[in-house]
């Protein structure tokens, strides 16, 4: 009998996602102008009036990040304490470069510093000062910043799924605030949102890839003109071979893709750098570098809110940057974490962070200052002068080195591997969404939103209704920016109690214990006390403790006072030294009420428990410091106790330095 191959989609994700996809592509595909103007109001009145916004959260993930990668967090991994990574170090970092930021270097290494070469915004500056300005704000735009975005969204994803043991899935970074919600209606909204934004994502990018493939192969003379027909082929082919790549699995179509795309674009900066003007671009580098860092502060927080000629410019390029990599981080976060196993926090944002910054960086410098380079002193401004023309410029830039053609076909190749590495990462990361990250699904899943995909592209750019599509992509956004921050306070939430847990001590009451009562201890340990019993525990063994001890400090001239309360809330019982000139020493033992979780009391192999909350005895003291729960002590072990604190409290009162904590009776009869 054979056996019907079942889907794994669920229901109330899948099916209200596509119902929005589709109805705004229809939007965008019959109403595409009144669509776009519409969108494009509501995106001005976001980045006029909220770009500060983006700017403090985009700040805020920046330097999150840095400080998990320098605290005592940053040893944790991202699994079990025994985990290890999957792939191996230039796997992960290949696979994690060219699902962040692949074909956007192909597309802009040239055209964004030509861009702000050109811009007016800068115009009035010299020649030399525009093009620094120029690699300045490139650096800036694909920096630390722009990898954050997606650093954060990664790790919080990859933490809750392999140290929390939950499905990889957007849902699971609320899991500290929602806990078994997650599992609900507010779960399925989440995960429908980023669906829906990578789907976006990927068919806008897929549709303006399609776009400069084409333009170059125009600009080449393989084709004549753009024709719907060439569009149709280079998706359709595209698409395949992402489709066959994501069939195949992460660790074999898309490391291999992965592997073999960052290997051609490193031939191809090699190529650019010999035949370039070398020594200026080696120079160059080192001095962009160093005015990135020098300038790091001032671009971080930049709003230009005194430079108002400079604001369309910052809304059109740096808000729309944060803009764009905040939309695209629920895909490439997703993807990210899913290779990331086994790696320690530290590991991942310093690989996340740094190496990906340092190639862009690289890259950046190689293309953009050989193409200003060439605009002033080879070019005589024909680069400059199609700066908006960003589909044909890079083949432009190519003219004015040796080898164009083969060189401009190789660009075009690594084009092509970029798009089906970025297309099959996100077939695979919207399969996982779509499924809660099942452990098998069918292929035809994978085939289907591959076909999706391509469909939509090509319906899109055939009816002009990527701008809309793109724009509402940018929209979304903003929210998302929130929503992350709510990922940075889960994070920090789950970073504690991860923290906690392993680094926690044995009970104080522990220290002295040898198996003399070990039948009471297992007693005591197994058995869960109401208030009544804590109560009757402070006045039959704690109060009967400390009675005993004040009367041997007054055989020794020393007052201690016993002071209980038992009708009135906190019931406690402490013993107390009053003093004139330094602090009071007090030892004090209170009721406090605990709360069990709910896991545990539904644990069968567990000790019973009927009630959510319990009651324990905890210790307090004169100077506030953190108590602990003596349940387990006999009243020779409480008598022990107090001692062991007394014992420390003259210890540090015999020491002229502590007089600012123990005189503080003298200061508040003052």
């Amino acid at each position: 009998m054979r056996k019907k191959n079942k889907t794994t989609f669920l229901p109330g994700i899948v099916i209200p996602s596509l119902v929005f996809i589709f109805g705004v592509t229809i939007l965008s595909v019959f109403f595409p102008n009144r669509t776009e103007y519409y969108l494009s109001i509501v995106k001005n009145i976001l980045f006029e009036n909220l770009n500060w916004l983006y700017v403090m959260v985009v700040t805020i993930f920046v330097f999150f990040l840095l400080f998990l990668f320098f605290s005592k967090y940053g040893g944790i991994k991202l699994g079990t304490n025994d985990s290890k990574p999957e792939f191996s170090f230039f796997s992960w970092v290949s696979m994690l470069f060219a699902a962040g930021m692949g074909i956007g270097l192909m597309y802009f290494g040239v055209a964004e510093p030509i861009s702000h070469y050109a811009d007016a915004a800068f115009g009035d500056a010299s020649p030399i000062q525009r093009a620094k300005s120029a690699q300045l704000y490139t650096f800036f735009h694909w920096g630390i910043h722009a990898w954050s975005i997606y650093g954060l969204v990664g790790l919080s994803l990859a933490y809750f799924t392999y140290r929390y043991r939950l499905p990889l899935s957007l849902r699971s970074c609320f899991y500290p605030i929602l806990k078994e919600k997650i599992d609900g209606k507010a779960g399925d909204l989440i995960d429908m949102f980023a669906l829906c934004s990578t789907f976006f994502g990927i068919t806008t990018s897929l549709g303006f890839g399609v776009s400069q493939l084409g333009a170059g192969l125009v600009h080449l003379g393989v084709l004549d003109e753009i024709s719907f027909t060439s569009q149709i082929l280079i998706v359709v082919g595209v698409m395949t071979i992402s489709i066959l790549s994501a069939t195949t699995g992460v660790a074999k179509g898309v490391k291999l893709l992965s592997q073999i795309n960052i290997v051609a674009v490193v031939v191809l900066l090699i190529f650019i750098l010999i035949f370039g003007p070398t020594v200026y671009l080696l120079g160059s580098f080192s001095e962009n570098l160093g005015y990135y860092i020098n300038e790091f502060f001032n671009l971080t927080f930049a709003t230009h809110t005194y430079e108002p000629a400079h604001k369309e410019w910052f809304f059109n390029w740096t808000i729309l940057y944060w803009a764009w990599w905040i939309s695209w981080s629920p895909y490439v976060g997703l993807f990210i974490a899913k290779i990331s196993k086994g790696r320690t926090i530290r590991e991942f944002i310093g690989a996340v962070l740094i190496i990906p910054t340092l190639f862009n960086f690289l890259w950046m410098t190689v293309f953009g200052n050989s193409a200003t380079w060439l605009d002033q002193h080879t070019a005589q401004g024909a680069l400059a002068a199609v700066a908006n023309n960003t589909d044909i410029l890079l083949f432009e830039f190519f003219k004015y080195f040796p080898l164009t053609a083969i060189v401009s076909v190789f660009a075009i190749l690594i084009l092509v591997i970029f798009f089906v590495t970025s297309a099959d990462s996100g077939i695979f990361v919207m399969n996982n969404i779509s499924t809660k990250n099942a452990a098998v699904s069918p292929k035809w899943q994978m085939v289907f939103w591959g076909g999706m995909l391509a469909l939509l592209a090509l319906v899109l750019l055939n009816a002009g209704g990527l701008k809309s599509l793109q724009t509402m992509t940018l929209i979304t956004a903003l929210p998302f920016a929130i929503i992350m921050l709510f990922f940075c306070y889960s994070l920090v939430r789950g970073l504690f109690i991860d923290n906690e847990y392993y680094m926690r001590p044995l009970s104080h009451s522990t220290n002295s214990w040898s198996g003399t009562y070990w039948r009471e201890r297992l007693e005591s340990i197994i058995s869960y006390h109401g208030k009544n019993d804590i109560n009757q525990f402070l006045s039959k063994t704690v109060k009967v403790a400390f009675e005993q001890l004040a009367e041997a400090f007054k055989s020794n001239d020393i007052i201690a006072e016993v002071k209980s309360s038992l009708t009135e809330s906190p019931h406690h019982v402490e013993i107390k030294i009053q003093h004139e000139n330094m602090a009071d020493f007090i030892y004090g033992v209170q009721n406090v009420e605990k709360t069990v979780s709910d896991y545990f009391r539904t644990e069968e192999n567990a000790p019973d428990i009927e009630h959510q909350r319990t009651y324990i005895p905890m210790t307090y003291f004169g100077d506030s410091r953190k108590g602990y729960d003596v349940q387990y002590f006999t009243k020779e072990e409480i008598i022990s106790d107090v001692l062991k604190q007394y014992e420390r409290f003259l210890s540090l009162s015999s020491d002229e330095k502590n007089e600012i904590f123990l005189g503080q009776n003298i200061r508040e009869d003052d």
